[in-house]
Order: C-alpha cells, then structure tokens, then sequence
C-alpha cells in the first residue's frame, strides 16, 4: 500500500488546532455509541465464507470430495486466481468460480424421489465398488445431488436428493422429529404384547431405540407385514429394533417421508417434486 505523505512542519500548529476544533464539533452531534454489536449491520448470507470445495458442492456442480479433487488438480479458478487448496474461503453467492475456464453459478432449487431398489448403496462413490443409488440418477438435465438421509443397500423405497443443502440439513437434522413410515416385512406373527414392546423401546448398544407407533398390516402363514412410524433415523433404527426382540426383517420398505408419499413410483424410477410438495415437506422442518 502507498504511504500517507508526511506532514508539513509549516503550518503545523494551525492544523492541530483546526483539527481539535473538528473534533469537538463532531463529538457535540455524534449519537452516543451502542454497547455490543448491536449497531453493526449483520452480513448478508452471500457474504458467509465456507471451504472453496464446500461451496463448489453448494453451488450443484458435484460433490464435495469431487470438487476436492477438481481444486487439488488446478482446474478451479477464484476471482480469476487459480487455487489449489479446497479450504480456501469463498462466498456461496458473491465470488466466481469457475472450473476449467467456465463458471459456475448457484443451480435453481431441486429436489427429487427415487424408489430406490434394494442391493444399492446411499452413496456418490463407494470404496468396495458397489453399485450406488447415482446409477440411476444419470440425466443430464439434473445438477448434482444430494442424498438427503438414506436407505442401507438391504431397504427400499423412498429417497430424497435436493441440491438445497440448507433446507435438507434442517430435514436431515435428529431435532427436526419429521416423522418416516416404514412397511416391513417380518419373519413371524407377532402378538400384540410385542408391537406394545416395540413402541416402549429397547436399549441397544448404548442407545434407546423405540417406534413413534406399530401396527400389523396383515399377516399370513409364518411372516408379516408392520407399519413402523420413526421420528428419530438411528443407524439401522428398525433392524436393530426387531433384531433385539428376536424378529428377522424380511424386507424393510420406506413408504412416506412427512407429508410427502412414495405412491405409485415405480422401483427404480424418480420424479422431481413440485413446488406445492417441497413447501409442505420443508415446513415440516421448521
């Protein structure tokens, strides 16, 4: 930065004058100050810093770890400077980016629903090269997407994605208590002192797994179908669940999200919620 020229030696005593003069004045008219932080402005969510990878996954273009690999190889751009450490602060919405000599800006909110088969994994890229849920999601009309919560590769049924990642944080979120709905197929017939047990829960591995409500569905020779209502999503909850009354899961499908229902979608297939269906289900977030 340029120096400030130093002051003149001629004159010196009057402008110290003047000045304190000013100064006086000022203080005369100045409102008194606020105590804190009060009086400072906060800043605008587009001034919010994060990780350069971070918001590069933000913006929809792909995943963190991929955006990771993209800066480490030197084919993102900040500003017009080449970065290549991924944690380099950057605004969501006020810096460009660009990858390969092309920017990126922040995709339109979207948010979809797969029926998801089972024998996929919840997952962008997995180290044992199963296959993932994004096999299906290759459309090029989509930007990248996000799991928001997940299905082990044994369950089925409803999955969200959305590339808003606020909003599916606060779904996502335990103190959200949105609540899920489960059809689950069962390896016995079970008494109705059981689902009583199932509803008061059960400690295992250090924490209280219990269901919201239980109800039989139908039954029929040595199996059963359950409805099972969680407010809470612990790692494989409903497994572990039946696992600790001695019950088998013979196939575990979700059914409901919210107010949001997997209905007649077909396996394998997804949709892009409207715009009536993503205010429902985000309010139920808070």
């Amino acid at each position: 930065m340029p120096a400030f020229p130093p002051s003149r030696r001629h004159g010196a005593a009057k402008k110290t004058a003047a000045g304190a003069a000013r100064k006086s004045a000022a203080g005369a008219t100045k409102k008194p100050a606020v105590a804190g932080a009060a009086g400072k402005s906060a800043p605008s969510a587009g001034a919010t810093r994060h990780g350069l990878a971070r918001v590069i996954s933000k913006r929809g273009y792909c995943s963190r770890s991929q955006a990771e690999v993209l800066v480490r190889a030197g084919r993102v751009s900040l500003n017009g400077r080449l970065v290549r450490d991924p944690e380099t602060p950057a605004r969501l919405d006020a810096d460009r980016i660009s990858v390969d000599g092309h920017d990126i800006a922040a995709a339109a909110s979207v948010w979809i629903m797969l029926n998801k088969p089972r024998g996929l994994v919840t997952t962008t890229r997995d180290e044992q090269g199963r296959d993932t849920v994004y096999a299906l999601l290759d459309d090029a009309s989509l930007p990248w997407l996000a799991p928001v919560g997940r299905l082990d590769k044994a369950s089925e049924g409803l999955l969200l994605f959305s590339n808003d990642s606020a909003a599916a944080a606060r779904l996502a979120a335990p103190e959200s208590e949105i609540r899920k709905t489960y059809h689950v197929q069962i390896d016995c017939v079970p008494a109705a002192a059981l689902l009583d047990q199932l509803r008061a829960g059960v400690r295992e591995g250090g924490e209280l797994l219990a269901a919201k409500s239980v109800q039989l569905l139908r039954s029929g020779g040595k199996n059963a179908w359950l409805e099972i209502v969680l407010d809470e999503g612990r790692n494989r909850h409903i497994r572990r669940l039946l696992a600790a009354h001695g019950i088998g899961v013979l196939r575990l499908v979700r059914v409901a999200i919210g107010p949001l229902a997997l209905g007649e979608l077909a396996k394998g297939q997804w949709r892009r919620l409207g715009a009536d269906e993503i205010a429902a289900l985000v309010s139920t977030a808070g």
